[in-house]
């Protein structure tokens, strides 16, 4: 094959012009060109898709909305979990619902006081995918520390007797089996799996398009718990680029009690989590301020 038939191969190949495209509300959205679908399944509980993109690398795309990349899973998984881990004073078992590609075990096992993961994930291909295709983001699921669970979350918290210093939501958008994880009964027993001094962070989607279930999430969680917060991250592939936690606590508040001494002497490598965004990332836009009132 001469160089010109492989210019005339790549430039047939630009032809096809391959999008993927996750719109919210038919309306707007994220664009990103695809190379190739690398994997497309069908589980017992939902589709999984895997495509190799040109801006993103890997992404990882659940019954058509996207929930990682190559290039930018470190923000949400950092998030979700060094907020809490450097606010709780010795947090020795740490539970997570939903997050089977595994990033959030990873940050989580970065703090060497956590003694036990326990990973609950209904859907064990995505498991084994993101093991096979997200090797550096699923790279904890194998340690000692991680106990992985295949069933469903919300029966889990109903079922067990087992309590956590915290217990992080890391689940999908409220649809499916995911939808339970936004209602307030499953908040409630949340709250009752949690040790005296407990804290619990759920991802609770975009403060810009997702207002009315923040909303929701905020007064159910306000209801329960004597603190809850919410803070945000940047997030290039989520939903508006806005994505927003609500951190919910029995004793100890993010800010007042940041074991910041303990951050600096730990040295973790992160890419976004830092210091400064710890304290930062509370402070509210006016418009998530007016979408909720924080007590």
């Amino acid at each position: 094959m001469s160089e010109n038939d492989i210019i005339r191969e790549e430039s047939m190949a630009d032809l096809w012009n391959v999008w993927y495209s996750e719109l919210h509300q038919g309306r707007a959205g994220l664009t990103v060109k695809v190379k190739q679908v690398v994997y497309s399944g069908q589980s017992p509980f939902q589709r999984i898709d895997i495509l190799d993109t040109y801006e993103f690398g890997k992404m990882l795309v659940l019954y058509g909305s996207i929930m990682i990349t190559e290039r930018d899973e470190y923000i949400y998984h950092e998030m979700i979990s060094h907020i809490p881990l450097f606010t709780h004073p010795n947090p020795r078992k740490v539970l997570v619902i939903g997050g089977g590609d595994g990033g959030t075990v990873r940050e989580v096992l970065k703090h060497p006081e956590v003694e036990q993961v326990t990973l609950v994930e209904i859907d064990e291909m995505v498991v084994e995918k993101c093991k096979e295709y997200f090797p550096e983001v699923a790279c904890e699921l194998t340690n000692p520390k991680t106990r992985i669970l295949f069933q469903d979350g919300a029966r889990f918290m109903e079922e067990t007797d087992e309590k956590f210093d915290i217990i992080l939501i890391d689940s999908p958008d409220p649809v499916g089996p995911a939808e339970v994880l936004f209602q307030k009964k499953f908040h409630q027993n949340v709250f009752d799996r949690l040790n005296d001094d407990g804290i619990m962070v759920a991802q609770s989607e975009s403060p810009f398009y997702n207002q009315r279930t923040l909303r929701r999430m905020y007064e159910n969680l306000s209801g329960i718990f004597p603190l809850a917060m919410i803070y945000w991250a940047y997030i290039p592939t989520y939903p508006s680029g806005i994505w927003s936690f609500t951190l919910c606590s029995k004793q100890y508040h993010p800010l007042q009690d940041f074991k910041r001494e303990q951050y600096r002497a730990l040295g973790i490598k992160t890419n976004y989590y830092n210091e400064g965004i710890h304290q930062a990332a509370f402070v509210l836009p006016n418009f998530v301020k007016n979408a909720i009132v924080q007590k």
